[in-house]
């Protein structure tokens, strides 16, 4: 008798989402990069409403629906039934816990950096976040929003072609950063705390 097959961790959702960031439904992937694009260009260079481009976009999609139904009825083609649409419980379950493993994820990471005592991460993510602070005060959150998608929807794909380059330069990037901070922490850190330590058993001698 044969082995059960484990059921398969990957959802519809997530593997939806990893064709079209890793451009295997080119049509899908062109099209998001495409309404980012307009989208950003409306509102941030044309300085447009987003009330009024929402507006402009559910009057287009609904002419489009409209016409396009009756153009069916016109060729004696009956219109797809969407009486029964609808996301289904299996759809909004892995939505959910797609959010929730987000979640813990992020939780996990914060305990990472806080409690244990690893002074590399703790500053590394501290650099990271000021980085990521001066880069917010340079644009606006939609700006950094369109540089986000844009940045989801080309370097996966960089990755997934320059994978095996840019692991090798991340190790020597990693391994001469190891190399500082046990230089810093000999250097600088160690000689600290026994400077302190040295100076209150002075205090508590006098």
């Amino acid at each position: 008798m044969s082995a059960a097959t484990p059921p398969s961790s990957s959802s519809p959702a997530l593997d939806t989402f990893r064709d079209i960031i890793l451009w295997r439904r080119k049509k899908v992937s062109a099209t998001v990069v495409l309404v980012s694009t307009v989208t950003w260009i409306l509102l941030q260079v044309n300085q447009f409403n987003f009330i009024t481009v929402a507006s402009w976009l559910i009057i287009f999609i609904l002419a489009s629906l409209f016409l396009w139904g009756n153009v069916l009825r016109l060729l004696g083609k009956e219109p797809p039934n969407v009486s029964d649409f609808g996301i289904s419980e299996q759809t909004t379950m892995e939505i959910t816990n797609t959010y929730r493993t987000f979640l813990e994820d992020v939780l996990r990471w914060m305990f990472h950096v806080t409690v244990d005592e690893n002074w590399f991460v703790f500053a590394r993510t501290l650099a990271g976040l000021l980085l990521l602070s001066h880069v917010g005060a340079l644009f606006d959150f939609l700006t950094l929003v369109y540089i986000g998608i844009t940045m989801v929807m080309i370097v996966p794909v960089i990755y997934m072609k320059y994978g095996d380059q840019i692991q090798r330069s991340g190790e020597r990037v990693k391994g001469e950063m190891g190399r500082f901070y046990e230089i810093f922490d000999e250097k600088v850190v160690r000689q600290t705390m026994s400077k302190c330590v040295k100076q209150e058993k002075e205090k508590k001698s006098d």
